[in-house]
């Protein structure tokens, strides 16, 4: 297993060993209640959730400091947000607050993987590669490379052409990456292990003392709701992607097409269609407009595309079938009676 040091703790706190460090330093969760010396730590975990709401990434001293004293309150911070958000319970934020905290960490492991000066640095980031996601990376010069099937399992995230094998640099079965894009490689992952650990932790029997930090998270929360009506008119697949999204969970690339292109066939705007990926994880608004004009080709190549067909959906893992699907070949057709 990983073996952390106190600066490792500090740049992932999200690793076991981080919450054995509360206990080795003698906390409580009563104390950071109540104790008005902790509450510095208390009102830095709420920053560090609505930092993730607002999309930014947490910075703190530690960030630029080598200051030991920094580390409680780095660590502690991270620690006290998680029990928020389990007080809180708001499914939404977990998932803001863990992608945001992944790509802290991204930024950690880019620079640890190039740290010429620091070899244990280099070794500790190809750690967390193999024994978190089963990725081996070596490197090779300025380069790092890891075999094509471990490549291939996580770039199945990306459909951007970049990312494709075929536009990989490829020798001996070995894919060649550059430091920012083997931490990039992971980042949807990373972000499900620290979403994954935090829904695993064990819920406060009480919220006596954090109350007011809970409220306002439910005040953070309000502006994620999205009160969306499935009226049955919609076929299942549709129904599913737009539960997905309620529920603050990632949809992956083709559902967000297949979703977009559905409703701009229905007829309806891109005013009525964007605020439906508000509680998407990595949900910004500029780039959502942005996709679904192009999708509806006011934009980019002007090309308007259609929702895809059943089959092509079935290929995505994206169908839904019931018999109220009645043997259609497009979502487009469902509710009308075929001949």
């Amino acid at each position: 297993m990983i073996s952390l040091g106190q600066d490792e703790i500090a740049k992932y706190p999200f690793l076991a060993e981080a919450g054995q460090y509360l206990k080795d330093k003698g906390f409580t969760l009563e104390q950071f209640a109540t104790d008005p010396d902790l509450k510095i730590i208390v009102d830095k975990a709420y920053e560090r959730i609505e930092s993730a709401a607002e999309e930014k990434i947490y910075n703190s001293k530690a960030d630029n400091s080598n200051e030991k004293d920094t580390l409680p309150l780095n660590v502690f911070s991270f620690l006290i947000a998680i029990v928020l958000l389990k007080l809180s319970g708001f499914n939404t934020l977990i998932n803001k607050f863990a992608l945001a905290e992944a790509r802290r960490a991204e930024k950690f492991l880019q620079k640890d993987l190039v740290s010429n000066s620091n070899k244990t640095s280099e070794q500790f980031a190809t750690k967390i590669f193999q024994e978190i996601f089963s990725v081996t990376i070596k490197k090779s010069g300025e380069y790092f490379v890891i075999p094509i099937s471990d490549y291939l399992r996580h770039a199945v995230n990306f459909h951007e052409l970049e990312w494709k094998l075929v536009n990989r640099h490829v020798e001996n079965g070995m894919v060649f990456l550059t430091p920012h894009e083997s931490v990039r490689l992971i980042r949807k992952e990373l972000g499900g292990y620290i979403g994954t650990r935090i829904r695993a932790a064990n819920t406060p029997d009480t919220s006596s003392g954090f109350e007011d930090k809970v409220k306002k998270l439910s005040g953070l929360a309000k502006k994620f709701v999205v009160n969306t009506v499935v009226t049955g008119a919609y076929p299942p697949c549709i129904e599913h992607a737009i539960e997905v999204l309620n529920k603050g969970e990632n949809l992956s690339h083709s559902g967000r097409f297949m979703l977009a292109t559905f409703l701009l066939g229905r007829g309806q705007t891109i005013d009525e269609i964007a605020p439906l990926f508000k509680n998407a994880p990595d949900y910004n608004e500029k780039v959502t407009r942005y996709q679904i004009k192009q999708v509806s080709g006011e934009s980019g190549n002007k090309t308007k595309y259609a929702c895809p067909s059943c089959e092509k959906i079935k290929s995505n893992d994206l169908c839904y079938i019931t018999p109220d699907c009645d043997n259609i070949i497009n979502p487009m057709q469902f509710g009308k009676k075929r001949l």
